[in-house]
C-alpha cells in the first residue's frame, strides 16, 4: 500500500509555523582532523556557522538523510555513522507564534570524496580545525559537540 502524501496529510506542515514538531538531522563530517561547517543564508540561524545538515524526509533513515543533506550542501559524498547527540530548535515570533520546531538529531559522518561546492543554502563553507573554530559566529552547544567529537578518545581520526 503506498505511503499517504503528508502534504495532504498535514497541509499546514511548513518549515516556517509548522503544525507538527519536524525531525532533522545535524552531520559531524570530519576529514584529517578537521571538522565540515556551513554558514547557513537562510532562517533559522541566518548567518551562523553551523554543521550541515536539514529536515528528514519521509521514509529515510536518520543516516540517509544525512547523507543527502551533506551532499546537497556541500557536494560532498560522506558515510554517515551512529547519533551523537539531540536537541531541540523552537523559535517564535514578535507574536509568541511558534515560527520553527526542529527535533536535531546529529550524527558522526566520514568523509567518502567530492570538493566543497555550496549550494543555495549556503554562504560559506569550509574544512575547520578545532583551534580556528573559537572565531567563528557558532552556537556554543555545536562548538562543545564539535570538540567532543574530534577529541581522540571519540575514535575520530
Amino acid at each position: 500500500m503506498p505511503h499517504p502524501d503528508p502534504d495532504a496529510m498535514y497541509p499546514n506542515d511548513n518549515a516556517a509555523y509548522p503544525s507538527l514538531p519536524r525531525v532533522a538531522v545535524g552531520v559531524v563530517v570530519t576529514h584529517s582532523g578537521k571538522v565540515l561547517l556551513i554558514r547557513r543564508a537562510r532562517a533559522p540561524r541566518q548567518g551562523k556557522w553551523a554543521l550541515p545538515g536539514g529536515s528528514v524526509k519521509l521514509g529515510e533513515t536518520l543516516q540517509q538523510a544525512a547523507q543527502r543533506e551533506v551532499a546537497e550542501e556541500t557536494g560532498v559524498t560522506v558515510s554517515a555513522r551512529e547519533p551523537v547527540n539531540s536537541f531541540d530548535v523552537i523559535t517564535h515570533d514578535e507574536q509568541g507564534r511558534i515560527r520553527f520546531h526542529y527535533v536535531v538529531v546529529d550524527l558522526m559522518a566520514d568523509y567518502v570524496r567530492g570538493e566543497l561546492t555550496p549550494n543555495e543554502e549556503v554562504d560559506g563553507i569550509g574544512w575547520f580545525e578545532p583551534g580556528a573554530l573559537d572565531h567563528l559566529e557558532i552556537d556554543p552547544d555545536t562548538l562543545a559537540l564539535i570538540r567532543r567529537c574530534l577529541s581522540p578518545r571519540n575514535g575520530s581520526e
